[in-house]
């Protein structure tokens, strides 16, 4: 670990030494709980895929569908906006109730795609974003600059998406994957340089931080999620 990047300014001895034991403990929560979330979400869309009934309750009944939409978005919002105000253990729950929620609607992946190319997508996902991460969290450029564009052109695909949904353009469809993937994967590099100039912040392990370390891990979880589907909707295989 840099020390250097560490602003001791004002620090004792002692909240020095936390302040330097706390960020390879607060960086390596950030993906211990993104990879429980990956888990999580994907044994639930997997139990959802093979449960008739359960596939039946939520994409047969169209207020279940939009309740569980609803509930995604108010999650993300929620655990967002109220990080600061929230107990650690309730925000931990909030991060896995919607990691649950998000694998039971992406048990439709397994109606359309494969399993072996579900598998195969998933795994050149997790190489394709462990590569950006390292390069976010080694680089010494400044990646903020790219973000800023990156999150434009995210609000651009965003809308172009949306628009897609009356075009109906297969192949406009097929553009819009390949520029997900790039957007996803500088965005997987931007948050973890921005993740861990924050944590490297933090003067200590406490609970304020732990929660900081949780909504990184929303994050790069997110990241992680996009790039997936938009890989799997161009290279997975149809059923």
């Amino acid at each position: 670990m840099n020390y250097n990047n560490l602003n001791f300014q004002g620090m004792t001895a002692d909240q020095q030494l936390q302040a330097a034991e706390a960020f390879p403990v607060l960086m390596r929560k950030v993906y211990v709980w993104m990879a429980l979330a990956l888990a999580i979400t994907g044994f639930t869309a997997y139990a959802v895929a093979t449960s008739p009934g359960i596939l039946q309750l939520i994409y047969g009944n169209s207020a279940v569908l939009w309740g569980l939409v609803i509930a995604e978005f108010a999650l993300v919002i929620g655990l967002s906006a109220a990080i600061s105000r929230l107990l650690l253990t309730t925000a931990t729950l909030m991060f896995v109730l919607y990691s649950v929620i998000n694998g039971a609607m992406l048990s439709s992946l397994f109606m359309v795609y494969t399993a072996s190319s579900i598998s195969t997508v998933f795994f050149i996902t997790a190489g394709t974003f462990g590569v950006m991460a390292f390069v976010g969290y080694t680089t010494k450029t400044d990646l903020s600059s790219m973000g800023k564009i990156l999150f434009m052109a995210l609000i651009g695909l965003v809308i172009a998406t949306i628009v897609n949904v009356f075009v109906k353009s297969s192949a406009f469809d097929l553009i819009l994957c390949y520029v997900g993937v790039l957007v996803f994967v500088g965005l997987t590099a931007w948050d973890s340089q921005k993740i861990k100039q924050m944590l490297l912040q933090a003067p200590d392990a406490g609970e304020t931080s732990q929660k900081l370390a949780l909504l990184g891990a929303l994050t790069l979880y997110l990241d992680f999620i996009n790039l997936f589907i938009y890989l799997l909707r161009i290279f997975g295989k149809r059923e």
